[in-house]
């Protein structure tokens, strides 16, 4: 059964900039995604995710994106940039994600692009702190822009917290949380003026509708876009 008092937390991915990252905070960002998987068009350059992460981890979890990165070199990486979580999109197994935790301290979300059931059964082994379904498109590791069918969610047997993405946008997430109700949301390209540039009204529009998703049913209306 859903907690009723539950309030869905949000990660903002695909930050590029401090000022972007500062206003995804005051928009109430739980967690800030930098990726640092060089073949992204939403790339993080290093020493820009570690400002990030110095100026805000106090605030939000700081988490960079890899996609199958040497267990040296992403354990190094996480250290120099201080980051808080680390989210694996790649072919990464269970026993990889188990040793990136113990190495890195940090947690750990195992990403799946799902198109089918199978997909969904594949994260079972994984006991990471975070499972992390997107939408699958062939060639592409995620940052697709689509969304899947969030039914298959129902067919999850795993008690680790999900958090939900693949084509969010402030307008469909709130269909996106009444139906899955996830530990957590994540955007990107549904919150950006451009690829690696987020737009601070969508932002807000984001979060407003998020919160509107969660409040209990007969509870005021929530506005939908910035105050």
């Amino acid at each position: 059964m859903t907690d009723p008092s539950h309030r869905t937390r949000i990660k903002f991915c695909g930050l590029t900039r401090l000022a972007d990252a500062e206003a995804a905070v005051e928009a109430g960002a739980w967690a800030l995604g930098v990726i640092l998987w060089p073949g992204s068009p939403r790339a993080c350059d290093p020493a820009e995710a570690g400002r990030i992460a110095r100026t805000l981890r106090r605030r939000a979890e700081v988490a960079g994106v890899f996609v199958n990165a040497p267990l040296d070199e992403l354990t190094r990486t996480v250290d120099a940039l201080g980051l808080t979580m680390v989210q694996l999109h790649g072919s990464e197994g269970p026993a990889f994600c188990g040793e990136v935790a113990r190495r890195t301290g940090a947690k750990v979300i195992k990403a799946a692009r799902v198109r089918a059931r199978a997909d969904v059964q594949a994260l079972e082994p994984f006991h990471t702190d975070f499972h992390l379904y997107d939408a699958y498109k062939d060639g592409r590791w995620g940052g697709t822009g689509e969304t899947f069918d969030w039914e298959l969610t129902g067919l999850r047997r795993a008690g680790v917290p999900l958090i939900l993405s693949g084509g969010l946008t402030p307008e469909n997430v709130g269909d996106a949380v009444a139906a899955v109700r996830p530990y957590a949301v994540d955007v990107a390209s549904g919150t950006e003026a451009e690829p690696g540039i987020k737009d601070p009204a969508k932002l807000a529009a984001f979060a407003a509708a998020v919160h509107a998703a969660d409040a209990p049913a007969g509870a005021g209306a929530v506005a939908e876009g910035p105050a």
